[in-house]
């Protein structure tokens, strides 16, 4: 007899083998025995491979509560950092069952749209960057299992942050330029309100204040290349530093941008450093020194952060180490 092209159901398998569907539920969820006899169990299985029947995990999902799916919550996808970060999460993910649904907050950071009905009863749990934050009240993403990336460990949202070590690659950056001799800088700082920027600030005014004779200012831009050229071409005009260390990549490539529009010359003139190693440090002339994220690595300790918690462990402890990598664009001052 023909098959019906319709999908069967648990009701199918329960006539086929002449028993009830909570029989059906029982043997197909593997909580038969004790209830039902084995020879029973068998009669219903073997129904289901006749029918080539199988189970509706969604709608048993949704009826446990689970819907084996995590929120990925990123600034908006202006570099392929985040890009790394869903890759390494999604990868874990996969080893255990789950799935990751990537959001990115619509301006970058601040309040973002719901992006399920009710994102309780849609999810699992919740991974998301500090830079994101604001957008986890509107989707009420607080309120679910959650897991903060680049927070502050002593006042973070969530049941577990996973850091990159960022303080320790913004001491690699400020012994790199000392040790050429430079001792006036100009910081190009993020203007965002997040804790990983706070980090780059202080870390690098502690390393400088304790060296005699040095200097530093700091001049604010938003991510964007445009952006870090009004600024740094404004900061470059006044009181000239040797250094330009700036919070990441894309706030370098606007320095080289601004320093020759001043008629200078990386790193002739000014040295300059980014902080992340996207692809576009080695697109710059000269290539970038910067220091070197693994934001796959990153993804994949945030979800596995995630699933301990999922599971009531504690999840493994420590940052991530971040390594310099020295490039073209710094040189010992020029000797004046």
């Amino acid at each position: 007899m023909a098959r019906s092209s319709t999908r069967p159901t648990s009701r199918d398998v329960a006539q086929a083998a002449g028993v009830s569907q909570a029989a059906v539920s029982l043997v197909l969820g593997d909580k038969w025995r004790g209830r039902v006899s084995e020879t029973t169990a068998e009669r219903v299985r073997q129904a289901a491979r006749d029918l080539g029947y199988r189970p509706n995990l969604a709608a048993r999902n949704l009826r446990m509560g689970s819907t084996r799916t995590i929120l990925l919550v990123v600034p908006a996808l202006t570099t392929e950092f985040f890009a790394g970060v869903y890759t390494g999460a999604a990868r874990v993910a996969a080893q255990h069952g789950f799935g990751v649904v990537l959001y990115p907050s619509p301006e970058g950071i601040g309040p973002a749209r719901n992006p399920f009905a009710s994102a309780q009863a849609a999810l699992d749990g919740v991974i998301a960057s500090s830079m994101a934050a604001d957008a986890l009240t509107a989707i009420r993403g607080d309120q679910l299992p959650l897991v903060m990336l680049d927070s502050d460990p002593h006042g973070s949202l969530g049941a577990a942050t996973v850091n990159l070590d960022i303080a320790d690659g913004v001491r690699q950056v400020a012994e790199h330029l000392l040790n050429l001799g430079h001792r006036h800088f100009l910081h190009l700082a993020a203007d965002v309100a997040s804790w990983t920027f706070d980090v780059r600030a202080r870390e690098l005014a502690a390393r400088i204040d304790v060296v005699p004779g040095t200097s530093l200012r700091t001049a604010r831009a938003p991510i964007s290349i445009e952006g870090a050229v009004a600024a740094a071409e404004a900061a470059l005009s006044g009181p000239r530093p040797t250094a330009v260390v700036c919070d990441d990549d894309m706030l370098a490539a606007g320095a080289y941008k601004a320093v020759r529009r001043l008629g200078l010359h990386v790193p002739v003139d000014i040295s300059v450093t980014g902080l992340d190693n996207l692809a576009l440090a080695t697109a710059l002339d000269p290539e970038l020194t910067t220091v070197r994220l693994d934001a796959e690595l990153f993804g994949e300790r945030g979800m596995q952060a995630l699933l301990a918690v999922l599971e009531g462990r504690e999840p493994e402890g420590g940052d991530i180490p971040v390594e310099l990598v020295v490039r073209g664009s710094t040189a010992p001052p020029r000797q004046s």
